[in-house]
């Protein structure tokens, strides 16, 4: 073990990677319980879905820890899933079975970029600033359907007149958010768990999400939001993975022709929330911690191989996403959680590996998995999207060349409720600035070509 994990030449122990690895399972657990209510909501069983959200994570956890050799964790993203349900489902209309299609094209793209030069070229295209707004809009997005789904906004019609052509006036309805008066139980239930979630998060309780969670879901019980099962009748049997496994559906995504730009630009937002959200995870833990030191990233800008823990680990990555799409789960990526066990002390492969074996075990928590209201994982999407905006104090706001793209990727995100329109936004309007300010030389001919492309959409779906 010493010797495949090389735990002395990394000044670690046995013992030091086991307890990292506890650690950084309890820290991320949380997904066994959101992603299966959330994808749950696109019609997918949410019994397989949580079969697949645990064997993607251990599978793709495995991986990174016998081939990089890195102590990074994965499982289905956060973000990555609410695009998948409310972007590529709800907005654009796909069926779950042609998103678990794009999923698994995205990983098969990222496997592509990963052992060629795209991938650096990708890199370099994208400005920093935005991609700090992708990773803060998708958290506000995140943030909102928490938000939401914990009933804390109410919407409301406002009646207003408008003149219309061919008619006087006519009366129509605003729909006006406003917050709620906390009158239902839910939504109670959902401010008892955010409190709690954020004062163990405040005394850096480890696993504060997931205890978080169990905690409010118990409290439901004697608020009657909590709807226990009975229990004669549960079997604590592992469900069926069959309702997911292997239901995509390439023929269905590619029949109309008509929206094959959709597909290929739904694909592509895939393709980047997922490639920069792992970058930075990467970059962002592997720097401070020394996991991937300068010399191993000067092999992985130069080298044309996998000579740099860097190149397998986002190789392990990006094949995670493909498996998991095959299982029936939304993109399966690194976890920004990983820093949890790695500020433990995990050093190496080891540290992963336990995460894998402890997502196997997690199979015993199937019964309890329908148990869960909205109302208990509400209050995790809040959390998560508190963290995810730290990016936000990264970018330079009182640089307007920077601010404008920025917040607009952030605001659409969220006022569009498309992860991908807020990318759209943020592309097009920072090519326009620089062409205004006379910097077009500055932009990567990919960002122009991407900025045409996503026009192109929008001109063809306003005809």
């Amino acid at each position: 073990m010493d010797k495949f994990f090389k735990l002395k030449q990394n000044g670690t122990t046995v013992k030091t990677e086991l307890l990292a690895g506890l650690t950084t399972f309890l820290t991320m657990s949380y997904i066994l319980f959101v992603n299966p209510s959330i994808l749950a909501l696109t019609g997918m069983d949410q019994g397989a879905v949580f079969m697949a959200t645990l064997l993607s994570a251990a599978i793709g956890t495995f991986v990174m820890g016998f081939v990089a050799n890195v102590p990074f964790a994965q499982a289905p993203g956060m973000g990555l899933n609410a695009l998948f349900t409310f972007t590529v489902v709800f907005a654009l209309g796909f069926t779950w079975q042609q998103a678990l299609a794009m999923v698994f094209i995205c990983g098969i793209i990222n496997i592509i970029i990963t052992v060629t030069k795209i991938r650096k070229m990708i890199i370099k295209a994208i400005p920093v600033s935005l991609q700090y707004a992708i990773s803060s809009g998708i958290g506000l997005f995140i943030a909102y359907i928490g938000v939401k789904q914990a009933h804390f906004l109410q919407f409301t019609g406002e009646a207003k007149d408008a003149l219309v052509v061919g008619e006087a006036s006519n009366i129509y309805k605003q729909i006006i958010p406003s917050l709620a008066n906390f009158q239902e139980p839910a939504a109670i239930l959902a401010l008892i768990g955010l409190a709690i979630t954020i004062v163990l998060m405040i005394m850096k309780i480890n696993s504060a999400i997931l205890i978080g969670i169990v905690v409010t879901t118990i409290i439901g019980i004697f608020m009657g939001v909590t709807q226990l099962p009975n229990w004669s009748t549960v079997s604590f049997a592992p469900p069926s993975l069959a309702p997911t496994f292997l239901q995509l559906d390439f023929v269905g995504l590619f029949a109309d022709p008509s929206k094959l730009f959709l597909v290929i630009t739904t694909i592509f937002a895939f393709s980047l929330s997922d490639t920069f959200d792992t970058i930075g995870t990467f970059l962002g833990t592997g720097r401070k911690s020394g996991i991937f030191d300068a010399a191993d990233e000067a092999s992985f800008a130069e080298g044309n191989s996998f000579s740099s823990k860097l190149d397998r680990a986002l190789f392990a990555d990006a094949t995670a996403t493909s498996i998991g799409a095959l299982l029936g789960t939304s993109n399966t990526t690194t976890y920004v959680e990983s820093a949890a066990g790695i500020s433990q002390g995990g050093k190496t492969g080891l540290t992963a590996i336990t995460v894998g074996a402890l997502f196997l075990i997690s199979v015993i928590l199937a019964p309890f998995i329908g148990i869960v209201p909205e109302a208990a994982t509400a209050p995790a999407l809040i959390i998560v999207g508190i963290l995810m905006a730290e990016s936000m104090g990264k970018i330079k706001w009182g640089d307007l060349e920077e601010a404008i793209p920025v917040f607009l990727t952030i605001a659409m995100m969220a006022f569009a409720y498309s992860i991908t329109n807020g990318i759209a936004a943020g592309f097009i309007f920072y090519c326009i600035i620089k062409i205004v300010k006379g910097k077009a030389k500055e932009v990567h001919p990919i960002m122009y070509i991407v900025s045409v492309l996503f026009l192109l959409n929008y001109i063809i779906g306003a005809l």
